[in-house]
């Protein structure tokens, strides 16, 4: 049990690398493609991947001893949660890449990152789900340290971080959508259908706001594979398969690891440097991405 525990938390350590290091693709994708463009072509082959596993593991569920209402109800929540999530990706998903147009894969991680703090902020207003008082303070100490990540004097956001500051906000939706369906679908299959949904309404959208070509997705072919296959397909399900071995808060905490390769990724492969002023406020978002993952200690009887 313990050698499946080493394993789940190394697989989840890998899993945020590779999703920090995508950050650098999508940066030097935004040299030869437009946002839009970039993003339908990485979620259609990741649609492709994760359709396939999603197929193989229908076929071996197939005789499981379901009644047939409890089977259509969940082919139901199936899909419609794969087309809802589908559609907050897809938004979250064109804003971060338009962002990573004028801002740096570092600092980009971290914005991302800050969908960790929105979530218990929107649980709360939309569905009056408490938090404890460790997530409000966690808040309030990304608020600071984005506030010196990103704000630049006279009290504004670049058009970078703005754009990827909506995108942090977008993906807090998705993850309370999925968090919705999870229980009440496959997720492997909502997985498949939300990459399709995103597929496709990217790539509407693209034909509709930009000039899409084969020689354009043909020069990003490699931050293209490897955003789609191994970010979006292999990142998914090296996620799904280690949360089987390891606890939730750990995974959450290593996932986090995410904002930190971003940053590093960035300047080792693109030579992004960042002021002191900026690294500090990485340095307190990720402690507010780790005190929003601890459990709050329970009082004593």
């Amino acid at each position: 049990m313990q050698n499946k525990k080493l394993l789940g938390n190394l697989l989840l350590t890998l899993t945020a690398l590779i999703w920090g290091t995508a950050f650098v693709f999508q940066r030097v994708g935004m040299d030869h493609i437009e946002p839009i463009t970039f993003t339908g072509a990485r979620f259609w082959l990741a649609a492709a991947e994760v359709g396939v596993v999603a197929r193989v593991s229908a076929l071996r569920g197939r005789g499981s001893g379901q009644s047939r209402p409890e089977s259509a109800d969940r082919r139901r929540n199936t899909i419609l949660g794969g087309i809802l999530c589908g559609v907050f990706l897809g938004v979250a998903s064109v804003f971060q890449q338009m962002g990573l147009v004028y801002t740096t894969a570092g600092k980009a991680g971290f914005i991302t990152a800050m969908y960790i703090l929105i979530v218990p902020v929107l649980s709360f207003l939309l569905f009056r789900r408490r938090s404890g008082w460790l997530v409000w303070c966690a808040v309030a100490i990304g608020v600071v340290g984005m506030y010196l990540l990103c704000v630049t004097e006279g009290f504004r956001l670049t058009h970078g971080d703005t754009l990827v500051c909506i995108c942090a906000v977008l993906f807090s939706g998705h993850i309370l959508c999925c968090d919705h369906f999870a229980n009440r679908g496959d997720p492997l299959g909502i997985s498949a259908i939300q990459f399709l949904t995103t597929a496709v309404l990217t790539t509407a959208a693209a034909f509709l706001l930009e000039q899409p070509t084969w020689a354009k997705v043909a020069s990003a072919a490699l931050p293209i594979v490897y955003c789609g296959l191994i970010s979006g397909g292999l990142g998914y399900t090296l996620q799904i398969v280690a949360q089987k071995f390891t606890d939730p808060t750990v995974a959450s905490l290593l996932m986090s690891l995410e904002s930190v390769f971003a940053v590093i990724a960035g300047a080792l492969l693109l030579h992004e440097t960042m002021t002191t002023r900026e690294l500090l406020g990485c340095v307190i978002m990720f402690a507010a991405i780790i005190l929003v993952q601890l459990p709050s200690p329970k009082k004593e009887s």
